[in-house]
């Protein structure tokens, strides 16, 4: 029995040679479920990065503006600008010294006690003028289930961040 070698093997390969059109759309479909599951959660991910992202550009103007005060001894005013996302540490000649941006998706509500104060402002002797206390509550708004956070600045400038229930 003579049979070629070549025959045998070239059948088997052409008829393991490749996927069907069935295989395809199942893998396909089994891609496209999990992407639709995923899809949700990357989006809360990036939204909650933007808001640790704004919570860090916060404080370090904060930061910035305690240490400013205390080095050039003079008072030094924090000014969000909500118009441009925007916070500009100002001297007391109203020259701007730093700029931080923040995202644009980003939305953040400063509430400062007591309601005589309108800004922000660093003393050299380490207090806030008038002895206000600010909170700066950051949320996201392009998502409705990201994890809106805190950063509250007391009458002695301490700064604390901390998360929040909702915006």
């Amino acid at each position: 029995m003579n049979v070629p070698l070549y025959s045998s093997s070239y059948r088997n390969l052409r008829s393991s040679a490749g996927f069907t059109l069935i295989e395809l759309m199942v893998t396909i479909a089994v891609l496209a479920i999990i992407v639709s599951i995923a899809a949700p959660n990357i989006s809360n991910q990036l939204a909650n990065q933007r808001v640790k992202s704004t919570v860090s550009s916060i404080e370090s103007a904060l930061k910035e503006a305690k240490a400013e005060s205390i080095i050039r001894r003079q008072d030094i005013t924090v000014v969000y600008s909500n118009a441009d996302n925007t916070i500009k540490l100002k001297d007391d000649s109203n020259t701007d010294l730093a700029t931080y941006n923040v995202a644009s998706q980003s939305t953040i509500n400063q509430v400062i006690t007591p309601t005589t104060v309108t800004e922000v402002t660093f003393q050299p002797n380490k207090v806030m003028f008038g002895g206000a206390s600010v909170i700066y509550t950051v949320c996201d708004s392009a998502s409705t289930n990201e994890t809106p956070r805190q950063v509250s600045l007391n009458s002695i400038a301490n700064i604390n961040t901390t998360t929040v229930g909702s915006c």
